[in-house]
């Protein structure tokens, strides 16, 4: 498989992310979107991983230009943005529990953001 079709595909989840964020009035549907872009960049890190150890295999002389002395940094970076997207998500969905508790919506469209907070 050509390394070029890894990133075309990642590009267009990361598109199709991008899209889901700006269009997107519900606040899940958002998240799932930031989602997808995360896991275009897990595509995107795998990918520049396997490519450059393969381009890399016949440089002599380096410690950085030996694949088998170094576990796959591009994964160990993608596990990494996995780890950050459980965390987002929990996070989020946290926020998002607690602004439907408080408003009945979770439509983006409604958060007042300019609004001070009324003591009670």
């Amino acid at each position: 498989m050509h390394v070029t079709i890894a990133y075309v595909i990642a590009a267009a989840l990361f598109g199709l992310g991008v899209y889901g964020v700006v269009r997107r009035r519900n606040a899940i549907l958002a998240l799932m979107a930031v989602e997808l872009m995360l896991n275009a960049v897990n595509l995107v890190l795998v990918t520049a991983d396997v490519s450059l150890r393969s381009a890399l295999r016949g440089v002599p002389g380096e410690a950085w230009a030996n694949p088998s002395s170094q576990p796959g940094s591009g994964g160990v970076f993608a596990l990494f943005v996995i780890v950050l997207a459980a965390a987002e998500v929990g996070v989020g969905l946290a926020i998002i529990l607690q602004f439907y508790r408080m408003r009945g919506a979770v439509a983006l469209d409604e958060v007042p953001l300019d609004q001070e907070r009324v003591s009670e």
